[in-house]
């Protein structure tokens, strides 16, 4: 048998590498992840987006925030007993984190309780991104929960 000199060593490894990074090209696929983006309007969006930064910024500040519960009929969220369908305008945004088919967009009315239910039968299993948007006195608030559907 032949003896290997060192230019025979570098370019076994040199075949080596270029054999192992075509494999990792053809052997893990690029659609294993979705890869959409959140909201077809993103740039958009993104330019309003200092109006999202203030809202975040006043529900931040606030004593007495909106609390979210999940059970078996859904999620509920409870206002504070100052909020009512007079003085406040409450809008949600259920975001599904793998697929915007799943996404829930719609206005809420609070109940007696200061209270309103998201329907279980809007959501599949999964995670969410819950974003609460309310206006109280001409004043815009948001809080953003990550919610876990089961």
């Amino acid at each position: 048998m032949k003896n290997l000199s060192w230019g025979h060593g570098v370019m076994l490894a040199l075949l080596a590498f270029i054999i192992f990074i075509l494999s990792m090209l053809f052997l893990f696929p690029n659609g294993q992840q979705n890869s959409e983006m959140v909201s077809d309007n993103y740039y958009e969006e993104e330019l309003l987006y200092q109006q999202v930064i203030d809202a975040k910024g006043r529900a931040d500040k606030l004593v007495n925030k909106p609390v979210y519960s999940q059970n078996s009929s859904g999620i509920t969220i409870k206002f504070p007993a100052d909020y009512n369908n007079g003085n406040a305008r409450i809008k949600y945004v259920l975001n599904r984190t793998d697929d915007k088919n799943l996404d829930v967009k719609k206005d809420a009315v609070l109940d007696e309780n200061k209270s309103f239910t998201i329907p279980a039968n809007l959501m599949k299993f999964g995670s969410y991104t819950l974003r609460l948007t309310w206006v109280k006195n001409n004043t815009e608030y948001r809080i953003d929960y990550d919610v876990a559907w089961k």
